[in-house]
């Protein structure tokens, strides 16, 4: 995903540096699935499998052309609480920090954020979610390994000849708001469908290692989100997940589309194993392996390109890796609000 604004740039073929304004790479993860609070804050405390989820995220992007890549990281947990106050609801807390690290100006983005929401059962078959979190946000750069246009000797850039360029903060902080609402529906233990749409940037932070120029808005563009998953238990064996996700911020569009299997090498769900596709617009396929052992799920993809870019990079665009665990607290939580959600753990057979 892109977004506008104007930053310091260290975008590597080589050893060239350039300041420019352009279309700067928000933190996403392909697993958008397996990153639930990122996604959606109305996904805090939305568990079907327990009422604590814990995980982490790694991403590895543009290895093949870049001399040191994109490397995005994450990690999360939330949890159901308070449900001894409410009859047929609860609420959702956790927090997910996000790190990401690119090029030789270590342009470095560090998010913290708290999550809330909220989750009510309409009936035996349907919930509805409303959740925000609230972060921190910061990104910095280091210029020293930093070469500009008019270092350029007629054959080299020299970072040692003297720049224009001037930074007026090269270390920059702002507070951070997203919001989200979730469907899902269950009418039995074979069939789970969920909907939901998040906007992101809702305040509109400033953003800039620059100065304040007249006619430039350097605001963050807010970034809208929605996604259907579904999950259907075929058989006493099978397993499948289907899921869209789209996303627009500015004039940058994507839409990720697949479905990932899971097959069940115990017999009785407790080793399964998980294979998938999804397919980037215009940009690439993405194949998913993985395992699962009881309530710990570890997924890897690699996003194949398959666009123009993948004349420089032969299609090697990038690797991701997740890790979950849900569990059960203890009665001191409260009661656990059921809902019904397909599980090979648990076939409905």
């Amino acid at each position: 995903m892109k977004r506008r604004i104007i930053i310091l740039v260290g975008l590597t073929l080589g050893e060239m540096f350039f300041v420019v304004r352009m279309h700067a790479q928000d933190l996403h993860f392909s697993q958008f699935m397996n990153s639930p609070l990122t996604t959606n804050p109305a996904n805090t405390g939305f568990i079907p499998g327990g009422d604590y989820r814990v995980g982490i995220n790694y991403r590895n992007q543009w290895s093949s052309i870049m001399a040191i890549p994109y490397k995005t990281m994450s990690a999360f947990g939330d949890a159901q609480v308070m449900r001894n106050r409410f009859e047929t609801g609860w609420i959702g807390a956790g927090g997910v920090i996000l790190r990401d690290v690119a090029g030789s100006g270590n342009l470095t983005s560090t998010k913290i954020y708290g999550s809330l929401a909220y989750h009510q059962l309409l009936d035996a078959g349907s919930l509805v979610s409303a959740g925000f979190n609230v972060g921190w946000a910061n990104k910095q750069i280091n210029v020293a390994n930093l070469k500009f246009p008019d270092q350029f000797d007629g054959k080299f850039f020299d970072n040692k000849l003297p720049t224009a360029v001037v930074l007026t903060d090269n270390n920059i902080s702002y507070l951070d708001i997203q919001l989200g609402l979730n469907y899902a529906y269950f009418p039995n233990d074979k069939v789970y469908v969920n909907a939901g749409y998040s906007a992101h940037h809702v305040n509109r932070p400033h953003e800039s290692f620059f100065g304040q120029a007249t006619g430039v808005d350097n605001r963050i563009s807010v970034r809208h989100i929605g996604f259907l998953n579904g999950s259907f238990l075929l058989n006493n064996q099978w397993l499948i997940n289907p899921n869209i996700y789209f996303t627009t911020q500015a004039k940058a569009v994507e839409m990720l589309a697949g479905l990932n299997a899971h097959y069940d090498l115990s017999g009785d769900g407790t080793y399964q194993l998980i294979a998938g596709l999804y397919y980037r617009h215009e940009d690439a396929i993405i194949p998913m392996l993985g395992l699962q052992w009881n309530d710990l799920k570890a997924t890897f993809t690699y996003d194949v390109t398959m666009s123009t870019l993948k004349n420089y990079n032969n299609g090697r665009g990038a690797f991701e890796f997740s890790l979950i665990k849900e569990g059960v607290f203890n009665s001191f939580m409260g009661s656990k609000r059921d809902f019904k959600c397909p599980d090979l753990r648990n076939k409905a057979y």
